[in-house]
């Protein structure tokens, strides 16, 4: 993902040129569609009953009575694929063995427990350590991976559980991907999962997801972009490259040096349990990281240069999607199954079709230490 090489000056130049660019072209993130701040306040209104069938019904219709997936099918604001200005934008770099990369680039997900750092020299890039906000990213995308990619000793490891086991730690480390017969590759599991608590082994009736379980644990990914179309219809885009891109056209990379590149595109990333229990349910995941002094939740974080991930990637082949910033939760959380069915619903009202989205996506194995870079930074929201 690191552009060609360019002379100083022009660098300098068409690096200042392209950061003007970009900042009148963003804004900051926007507000949620007047469907989802209805659902909401209907949903601040309503007792907590702890049954999933409210909040199934809260999820899909609000006071109205409106069926809005209905009324989306109606809308002239999805009648027309054309108005969606990111569809395409994708700039395509292919996977590459990670040993015939001429310069190492970092990968992710690693290992984000608190004192380690990684084994490849980044020289002056680290990662932004900022809110995206505070950079003029906004989220582009939302989507998850069966099991942790990430490994957090005590928090998501080869000592956690879920109702199909775990995946040990890897002995240096080519750990062994799913063996229980799962679609997809799976992750690490957190500790919260207790076969004998109702809350981890009763099915939840699932609307809009698919192929979630409760008690299994899955990490979820916000990537954000400075270059996204942000406070606009078309801000949530599935892949998520065609958001990350929307604004910035190959002659504009092309400029941007490696901090450039780390400063302007970034994921938050935070893994959670799933648990059928409305005490812990949360309307708005769509939004990004859940930031929650109180449950302490978004407070210790992991900051990192890294790729992007999935089962594409390996130990042998590598993104080249990099340097990006990784903004990384070290805690585990449980979450209810209707904040993610919510969550679904929410991915179903956006402009572009997010449907490759509404499922869990396979885990990469954990990265070797000498494809992590080692610009590790920390941040506690307590401290």
């Amino acid at each position: 993902m690191c552009p060609p090489t360019t002379t100083t000056e022009q660098a300098k130049d068409s690096s200042k040129a392209n950061a003007s660019n970009l900042k009148a072209a963003v804004g900051f993130l926007g507000l949620t569609t007047v469907g989802l701040l209805a659902s909401t306040i209907v949903l601040a209104t309503q007792k907590n009953d702890n049954t999933t069938s409210d909040a199934n019904a809260l999820a899909t219709v609000a006071a109205s009575g409106v069926n809005f997936m209905e009324s989306k099918d109606m809308s002239n604001f999805f009648a027309n694929e054309d108005a969606n200005v990111c569809a395409g934008a994708k700039l395509a770099f292919d996977n590459k063995l990670c040993a015939d990369l001429e310069v190492p680039v970092p990968q992710a997900g690693g290992n984000v427990t608190k004192g380690y750092v990684g084994g490849l020299d980044m020289g002056d890039i680290t990662p932004n350590t900022k809110p995206y906000f505070q950079s003029s990213m906004c989220p582009v995308n939302v989507h998850w991976h069966l099991g942790s990619e990430h490994y957090s000793y005590g928090e998501f490891d080869e000592n956690g559980n879920g109702p199909h086991g775990n995946v040990a730690r890897p002995s240096w480390a080519n750990r062994d991907l799913a063996t229980d017969g799962a679609a997809v590759a799976d992750g690490f599991r957190c500790h919260h999962y207790d076969e004998n608590d109702p809350k981890f082994t009763t099915k939840y009736d699932w609307k809009h997801c698919h192929g979630m379980e409760v008690g299994e644990t899955y990490e979820v990914h916000w990537p954000h972009s400075a270059a996204g179309a942000c406070g606009t219809v078309n801000q949530y885009q599935t892949p998520f490259y065609d958001g990350v891109f929307c604004n910035l056209p190959m002659e504009s990379f092309t400029t941007l040096g490696g901090q450039d590149i780390a400063n302007a595109v970034g994921v938050h990333g935070q893994v959670f349990t799933i648990v059928n229990d409305e005490s812990y349910f949360y309307p708005d995941m769509i939004r990004g990281m859940i930031v929650e002094p109180e449950m302490n939740m978004g407070q210790d974080i992991a900051m990192y240069t890294g790729s992007t991930t999935g089962d594409s990637r390996s130990n042998e082949m590598c993104s080249q999607y990099a340097p990006i910033t990784w903004q990384v939760d070290r805690k585990c959380h449980m979450i209810s199954a209707s904040s993610f069915d919510k969550l679904c619903y929410d991915m179903k009202m956006q402009r572009d079709d997010m449907s490759d989205d509404l499922h869990a996506h396979g885990s990469r194995e954990l990265v070797k230490d000498e494809y992590v870079a080692n610009n590790q930074a920390n941040r506690n929201l307590r401290a």
